[in-house]
Order: C-alpha cells, then sequence, then structure tokens
C-alpha cells in the first residue's frame, strides 16, 4: 500500500502548500507583488532546468522530481494571474445583464493573455519530454490546465459555491463573469469525465506489470486528477472551501465591507 500512498500524500502536499503560498503572497501589499514575482520566475526558471533533468529518468525518484517541476511552473502562471502581471486585454466588470454570446466573449477577453501563455508553456513541456522516458512534467501541466478550463466553463455557466473570496480586491471585476446557481448543464459531464480520467490512472498505477516509475507516476498523477474531482465537488457543495487555506488569507485585508471587493462586485453586475 505504501506503493501508492506515498503518491497520493506527496501529490496532496505539493497541492495544499503551493495553493496556499500563493495566496498567501498575493494577499500582501501590491508593492511586494514585484519581488514575488521574480521569485517565482527564478523558481520556474529551475523547474524547466528540473524538467530536461528528468525527463531520462525514468525511476521513482524522477517522477517526483517531474512531478514537482510541474506544478512549479504552474504555480507561476497561477501567481502572474492572480497578481494581475498576466490577464487578459478587458479589465473591467461586464455591465449588468449582459449575457449570451457577448458576455462569453467579455470572459474570454478577461483572461485572454493568460491561457495563451498557458498553453506556450504547455507546449514547450511537451517538446522538451516528447518521446523522453519521463515525461511526468509535462503530463502534470496538462492535466492541471484541463481541470482548470473546466473548472473556469462551470464558474462561468454557474455553480453553488463559485469561490469569489478566492478573488484579491485588484481582480473583483473578474467576479462579474462567475454565476452563482445550483448547478449548469456541464457540470456531470466534467466530474465524468475528470472521473473517468481519474479511474485510468488508477488503473495504469495499479497494473500488476506496472515498474516502480510507473506505479508512482501514474499515482502521482492519479493523485492530482482526484484532488480536481474534489474541487469541482467544491464547487457545488455549500462548504466554506477556503477554511483549507485559513493561513494564507492572514495576507490579505478584507475590501468587501465597503463594497468595493469581488463579492460586492458580483452582486451589482449579476444578470
Amino acid at each position: 500500500m505504501t506503493a501508492y500512498a506515498w503518491p497520493a500524500i506527496f501529490a496532496l502536499v505539493v497541492w495544499w502548500a503551493s495553493t496556499g503560498l500563493v495566496l498567501f503572497l498575493d494577499g500582501l501589499p501590491r508593492r511586494t507583488f514585484p519581488r514575488s514575482m521574480i521569485g517565482a520566475s527564478v523558481v520556474a526558471a529551475a523547474a524547466i532546468a528540473g524538467v530536461v533533468a528528468s525527463r531520462d529518468n525514468a525511476t521513482a525518484a524522477g517522477a517526483y522530481l517531474a512531478f514537482s517541476c510541474g506544478v512549479l511552473a504552474w504555480g507561476w502562471h497561477e501567481m502572474s494571474f492572480l497578481m494581475g502581471y498576466v490577464t487578459g486585454p478587458r479589465r473591467t466588470a461586464c455591465r449588468r445583464g449582459c449575457g449570451g454570446w457577448p458576455h462569453f466573449v467579455h470572459a474570454v477577453q478577461a483572461i485572454l493573455h493568460h491561457e495563451i501563455a498557458i498553453l506556450a508553456t504547455a507546449a514547450v513541456l511537451v517538446a522538451l519530454t516528447w518521446g523522453a522516458p519521463n515525461p511526468v512534467a509535462a503530463w502534470t501541466f496538462v492535466l492541471l490546465w484541463l481541470m482548470r478550463v473546466s473548472a473556469k466553463l462551470n464558474l462561468f455557466l454557474g455553480v453553488r459555491n463559485p469561490g469569489i473570496e478566492f478573488l484579491p480586491p485588484h481582480l473583483g471585476y473578474l467576479a462579474s463573469y462567475f454565476r452563482q446557481r445550483a448547478c449548469n448543464a456541464l457540470f456531470p459531464f466534467s466530474l465524468a469525465a475528470t472521473v473517468a480520467v481519474l479511474a485510468w490512472l488508477v488503473g495504469g498505477a495499479s497494473a500488476v506489470q506496472a515498474s516502480a516509475f510507473e506505479t508512482t507516476a501514474f499515482g502521482l498523477l492519479a493523485a492530482l486528477v482526484a484532488l480536481g474531482v474534489l474541487e469541482h465537488v467544491f464547487l457545488v457543495w455549500p462548504w466554506p472551501v477556503a477554511k483549507l487555506w485559513s493561513w494564507s488569507f492572514r495576507s490579505r485585508g478584507s475590501v468587501d465591507d465597503v463594497g468595493t471587493g469581488p463579492a460586492a462586485i458580483a452582486k451589482r453586475c449579476a444578470p
């Protein structure tokens, strides 16, 4: 069992800690953002070097290293987005009553540069690991992107728990592109597809003929997708998910009390 438990524990800790660190840094005064981004860029460069170093290392240790590098590369994009450096050409809230295709176009414009940057990084990671014995870094990054795209589409269409509290004040306008409702027609298909990928990865990790590398690699990716399933469930489960990272929000002041935060903007701009 330890062959399966350690990858799951490792993925959980890395996911929870890296998310919390990004949220904590994003909650600090904006004057600290340049230093944070410089540090994140150094870490991302080291992660790319780690991808190159691990791509020919088809061992359990190589899988852990590649997985970590994939998550660190993803973290740079999360930080650059939440700090407002790489978002999109539209940086204003949608007007009240805007709906249909125009509303979708506006939502895409709000995150367009971020998505292009992610796709460019994914292409680099896939190119670096193409045909290599250890492509775990690329798989990690691509899976994170696919799960995030699914979550964003569901946030746009409407879920019970859109997680507006995760938006920093300077990105409060993004709340106007979220919709709060019990569920939406896409959600069951998103959840089913994620569970299907999880089942396939679990099958790869538990296969009798799997090597130590394959067990670890599939185990790490399965744990990551399992967390993606959990994140999707949180979208429709009325539970304060932010409590999982309560420590990271201590760096952030509250602005909703004066009606200028994400929650207030979402109420004013709701269809």
